[in-house]
């Protein structure tokens, strides 16, 4: 499955069908935009419940999500910085095909784009053609900017 450097993703249990995502073979691990992170414990299980706004460089359509913890990791972003993230697992589809993604949680708001896919994803059966966008396809322009949160 060929994908280029950056693709549409599908992430429903985001509560937003879709994201932006910038292809990243340099990255082990998936990033998303995640702000006001706050973990609570519910049935015995510790879960982290985070906003995430799907549309860069605007406050529109900003959800509230609450996802099981999978694991905290000291992550070293490009610029050298490290810090600890939460990681969950999320369902995504990229390029027509539904996988797994460890995903961690951070502030990308001064980033280019509100997710990062990393290679844990890409080793699942992807190719990255760096020299197309979107090879899986994007959504409909409407589909893409309907207030998601707004029923």
């Amino acid at each position: 499955m060929v994908v280029g450097w950056r693709e549409w993703v599908r992430a429903e249990a985001l509560g937003v069908p879709w994201v932006k995502a910038k292809i990243d073979t340099g990255a082990r691990t998936s990033s998303l935009h995640a702000f006001d992170l706050r973990t609570e414990e519910v049935d015995g299980q510790e879960r982290v419940r985070f906003t995430v706004q799907p549309w860069q460089a605007s406050e529109e359509d900003a959800v509230e999500v609450c996802l099981p913890v999978h694991d905290r990791r000291a992550v070293r972003s490009s610029s050298g910085h490290s810090e600890t993230r939460y990681v969950v697992l999320l369902p995504l589809v990229l390029a027509g095909r539904e996988v797994t993604a460890e995903v961690t949680l951070t502030d990308r708001d001064e980033m280019g784009f509100r997710m990062l896919v990393g290679r844990e994803v890409l080793v699942q059966g992807f190719v990255v053609d760096p020299s197309v966008s979107y090879a899986g396809g994007r959504p409909e322009r409407a589909v893409r900017r309907r207030n998601w949160g707004r029923g």
